[in-house]
C-alpha cells in the first residue's frame, strides 16, 4: 500500500507516480492542510451539515493523514488508472476510491489556487492581473481536444462529436505567457465541436496594452490586439512565395512553444487519455487543476528572477 512518508524516500518513484520532486510537494503539504479546511469545514460534517460529536472520533480509515490523502489525488491525477487499480494501491474499495477522488480534487485546485498557480477563468482579468505586469506581455494562444467518453444523451452525443478528432472531445482555449511558460488563462469547457475562433469570441479576452499575440491560422480574422502573428495560409491553387514561406518558418518556430506547455499540462493522463468520469463539472475542474499543475512545476524549476532597472551594474 501506497504511504507518502515511504513514497518521498524513493525521489525517481514519487516523481514518477506524481509529476513532482518530493521537495515541491513538501511545499504543497501545509498548504493541502488548510484547503483542506477551507473546502470542509471543521465544525461541520462531510455532508456539510453542523457536527453534533466532537471531531476525531470513529475508524481513520486507509488516508488518515493529510499527506496521505495528497499523495491519493496527486497520483489519480498523474496516473489515472482504473479506480479499482487506484483502490489497490492505497487499500481502498471502488466505491470508497471513487468518493476520495471526487471529495479531494476541490481540495488539490484550492491548494494551487491560494498559491496563485491557476490560470484566469475570465478574460478581461487577463489586462488586470498583476503578476503579468512583471513580464512582458508577449502571448500564445491555441485550443486543445480532450477525449471523453462516448455520451449516452444523442443530442450530447452530437454536440461533442468533434469531425476534425473523428472522437468525441471537450475543448478549451488556453493562453500562453511566452516569457514565464505558464498557462495564464483558461477557458470554460465547451464541447469538442465547437471551433477555436467561436471559443475565442466568446471568451472576450482583453490584452494588456501593447501585448503581442501569436495564432494558428485557425483564427483568421480574430484580433483583441493590434499586434498579432500567425502564418499565412497557401492560397487555392497557388504556392506561397520564398518571404512567406520563410515567415512561416519563423511563426512556427515562436508559436511551437504553445504546443510544449500544452503537453506539459497534459503530463496529467485525467486530461491526455479518454476522461472516464462523467460527473458534472469534473472535467472542468481536471483540466484547470492540470494547468495549474504545469504552473507550480514552472514556477518551482524555473523561477523568473526579480528585475530591478536600478541594479543595472550586474
Amino acid at each position: 500500500m501506497l504511504t507518502y512518508n515511504e513514497l518521498r524516500a524513493k525521489p525517481k518513484e514519487f516523481l514518477c507516480a506524481t509529476g513532482l520532486h518530493p521537495e515541491e510537494a513538501e511545499r504543497l503539504r501545509p498548504n493541502f492542510v488548510t484547503a483542506y479546511r477551507k473546502c470542509y469545514p471543521i465544525e461541520k460534517t462531510m455532508t456539510g451539515e453542523a457536527r453534533q460529536r466532537q471531531i476525531g472520533g470513529g475508524s481513520k480509515g486507509q488516508l488518515p493523514t493529510m499527506e496521505d490523502k495528497m499523495l491519493f489525488i496527486l497520483v489519480y491525477d498523474k496516473t489515472y488508472p482504473l479506480q479499482t487499480m487506484q483502490g489497490l494501491h492505497f487499500g481502498l474499495s471502488q466505491g470508497r476510491t471513487n468518493y476520495w477522488i471526487h471529495h479531494l480534487q476541490p481540495v488539490l485546485r484550492q491548494v494551487l489556487a491560494d498559491l496563485g498557480m491557476t490560470p484566469l477563468r475570465d478574460g478581461a482579468q487577463l489586462a488586470e492581473a498583476s503578476r503579468l505586469q512583471e513580464t512582458a506581455a508577449d502571448y500564445i494562444t491555441d485550443g486543445t481536444d480532450r477525449q471523453i467518453q462516448r455520451p449516452q444523451d444523442h443530442t450530447e452525443q452530437a454536440a461533442h462529436y468533434s469531425g476534425k478528432q473523428h472522437a468525441h472531445s471537450d475543448k478549451n482555449l488556453l493562453v500562453i505567457n511566452i516569457q514565464s511558460d505558464r498557462v495564464e488563462y483558461l477557458s470554460p469547457t465547451v464541447a469538442g465541436k465547437v471551433h477555436d475562433k467561436k471559443v475565442a469570441d466568446q471568451a472576450e479576452l482583453i490584452f494588456p496594452p501593447g501585448a503581442t499575440l501569436g495564432k494558428d491560422t485557425g483564427f483568421q480574422g480574430y484580433e483583441p490586439t493590434p499586434l498579432t502573428f500567425q502564418p499565412k495560409k497557401k492560397p487555392k491553387g497557388k504556392e506561397l512565395d520564398g518571404c512567406d514561406k520563410f515567415l512561416n518558418r519563423i511563426f512556427s518556430a515562436i508559436r511551437i512553444e504553445v504546443e510544449h506547455i500544452i503537453a506539459g499540462v497534459k503530463r496529467c493522463r485525467i486530461v491526455k487519455d479518454i476522461l472516464r468520469n462523467t460527473k458534472d463539472n469534473f472535467s472542468d475542474l481536471v483540466i484547470e487543476t492540470a494547468c495549474a499543475l504545469h504552473n507550480f512545476r514552472v514556477d518551482c524549476r524555473h523561477p523568473i528572477p526579480p528585475f530591478n532597472l536600478l541594479d543595472w551594474s550586474t
